[in-house]
């Protein structure tokens, strides 16, 4: 299956030209304490643990879950191995947090132990690791209806070295309950050289199937159908499950690719090759360079096909239609076939030989004008563009103004050019560009590809327990939240809503940890590692009248900003948002904080 390049389509009417600032609210915002009978099962990282990976993942691991099926709900995990529960009806009377379930083994004898990992598999199951290789999965029945009821685990089994579980689904195929579980390792990596530049660690996910092996009428029986396994050299930013098992979406600086299958070695795709030999005995063509090189101008598109040498035109096979291509040589496979980027005249396209080794392809586009982004419909990877002496010339026209080899273009400007060094942080863009994948859980091959640029990564957040976990991305000073459709493969990523200046505004928190939002976007919600917590309200109307005096107008929405500092010494661990309430985690502490009424 071909990979098709993509771009993250933005919606124009979510976002807001005229946004100005945040006004800071000096609105008190209600908090309530629970105080935990028990610590929060922190594990700090190792001497061992000492690369930027190993920060992301567990350095930076958010301990507080929330059941996007009960969204006042919130759990974690405690150093006594209990999963407790906080259901909150009355912030004024919040009780206990109630413990679900005990794991039974003591996850503290594994040298090696990483944080105990929680995932709301679906209204009625959870998926629980308990840092040290043993993955459990539970039926919690209604959590809703039932939310002190004890968890039943109908799967224990260790999984080998210890993980945290990413994301995970449960869907029923064929009357066959199965659940799809997503879990992350950093392990040490075999094949790197000790005197190599690197951290010497690698990064694995692994896609584990459970299926209810049982007859019908029999106990539940859940094992292990399927293991598949992926290997980068980055923590993905972002890494979840499609519906019913049929996908995987994953975001990374560096890209991944599935190494086994059930524990056998997958063979890697090699680089494309094309060999072929004429009907009149001519020579071998071997070519890894690209089979084919095109350009274009407003009225038509020039494709240069490479062919063996001494090829006549009784061995080419030529097929174009309005919409489709086909070049080739009799007895091979299509050097160049598939659907071409928008409509072309037949009747005023041709072909010749050039050279006896190139085949010289004429194609006249029926709309003149748009200039086309790639030949093929998702591309071959075969071809490669080559821009003409005139749209080269036009483009050094156009870049002229904005370079030159002097430092200074101006020397009676009154200001010095800019100085990198002078920027601040939040001014800066990440160095290393990020991909977003879509694989198809069939072929294990990638299907689309995002190149995310400098569009920073910022946040996961579970708006619809039906739908995929949506991404929050910074475009220019804006954050944009990002739905995930793989039921719509043309618009695979939505735009679903924008918060005003919060890419820029985040960069500028030094000692921010966690970022979230609450399914209703009202607001964005920032918190720092120690005490303060900050709230960025989106625009809403005012109740009084207000002007800016500066511009002489009157304004009818405001953007606040809040600021809360919680009563504690101690280290955030988690951090949860919901439509009314921000729940924030530490070590002895549960905090409350009251958003919406």
């Amino acid at each position: 299956m071909a990979v098709s390049n993509y771009s993250l389509k933005v919606n124009r009417q979510l976002l807001d030209p005229s946004f100005e600032s945040y006004r800071l609210s000096l609105e008190p915002i209600p908090i309530y304490n629970v105080e935990l009978d028990a610590a929060v099962a922190e594990v700090k990282l190792k001497d061992s643990q000492y690369t930027l990976d190993h920060v992301r993942a567990f350095g930076m691991y958010n301990y507080l879950h929330i059941d996007p099926w009960y969204e006042d709900s919130v759990f974690f995990v405690d150093c006594k191995g209990r999963v407790l529960n906080l259901t909150v009806t009355l912030d004024t009377a919040l009780g206990k947090p109630i413990e679900v379930f005990h794991m039974p083994s003591d996850p503290t004898v594994c040298e090696e132990r990483l944080c105990a990992s929680l995932s709301f598999t679906s209204a009625t199951w959870a998926s629980l690791s308990d840092g040290a290789g043993r993955l459990y999965l539970l039926r919690t029945s209604m959590r809703r209806e039932n939310c002190s009821l004890k968890w039943e685990p109908l799967f224990s089994e260790e999984m080998g070295e210890p993980f945290t579980i990413l994301h995970s689904i449960s869907h029923v195929q064929a009357g066959v309950h199965s659940m799809e579980v997503l879990l992350l390792r950093i392990q040490k990596d075999p094949s790197s050289d000790s005197d190599a530049k690197g951290s010497g660690y690698s990064v694995s996910l692994e896609w584990i199937t459970v299926s209810n092996t049982a007859e019908q009428g029999q106990e539940k029986k859940y094992k292990v159908r399927k293991r598949k396994m992926l290997r980068g050299k980055s923590v993905p930013h972002y890494a979840a499950l499609e519906p019913q098992g049929k996908g995987l979406m994953v975001a990374s600086e560096k890209p991944f690719v599935f190494t086994h299958v059930d524990g056998a070695l997958l063979e890697q795709p090699a680089a494309h090759a094309m060999e072929v030999e004429s009907s009149a005995g001519g020579s071998m063509l071997q070519v890894t360079d690209p089979i084919y090189f095109w350009q274009q101008t407003i009225e038509d598109i020039t494709v240069s096909v490479r062919m063996p040498e001494g090829i006549t035109k009784d061995d080419v096979l030529f097929k174009l239609s309005m919409e489709n291509v086909s070049v080739g040589v009799q007895g091979f496979a299509p050097l160049l076939e598939g659907q071409l980027h928008a409509p072309v005249d037949p009747e005023a396209s041709a072909w010749i030989i050039k050279d006896e080794k190139s085949l010289e392809v004429t194609l006249q586009k029926r709309s003149e004008g748009p200039m086309w982004p790639e030949l093929l419909t998702g591309g071959d990877g075969r071809g490669e563009f080559l821009m003409s002496e005139e749209q080269t010339a036009l483009l050094h026209e156009r870049l002229t103004c904005l370079t030159t080899e002097d430092m200074n273009a101006n020397p009676d400007m009154g200001k010095p050019p800019c100085n990198a060094q002078e920027l601040e942080d939040c001014d800066g863009f990440p160095e290393d560009s990020s991909n977003l994948t879509r694989f198809d859980g069939e072929s294990l091959k990638p299907t689309h590809v995002v190149n995310l640029g400098s569009h920073q990564y910022l946040f996961t957040v579970d708006l619809n327990p039906s739908e995929m976990p949506s991404f929050c991305l910074r475009h220019d000073v804006d954050a944009l939240l990002w739905q995930p459709r793989p039921d719509q493969p043309s618009n695979m990523w939505e735009h679903i809503a924008t918060f005003n200046a919060l890419g820029y505004v985040q960069a500028s928190k030094r000692d921010k940890k966690f970022a979230t939002c609450p399914p209703n976007f009202s607001y964005a919600a920032l918190g720092e590692c120690l005490r303060r917590v900050f709230i960025y309200r989106q625009p809403s109307p005012v109740d009084t009248v207000l002007f800016n005096r500066m511009q002489g107008r009157q304004v009818g929405q405001v953007a606040k900003q809040q600021v809360a500092s919680l009563e504690s010494n101690n280290i955030v661990l988690g951090f949860r948002a919901t439509n009314e309430r921000l729940f924030v985690l530490t070590s002895n502490n549960l905090f409350v904080l009251k958003i919406n009424n």
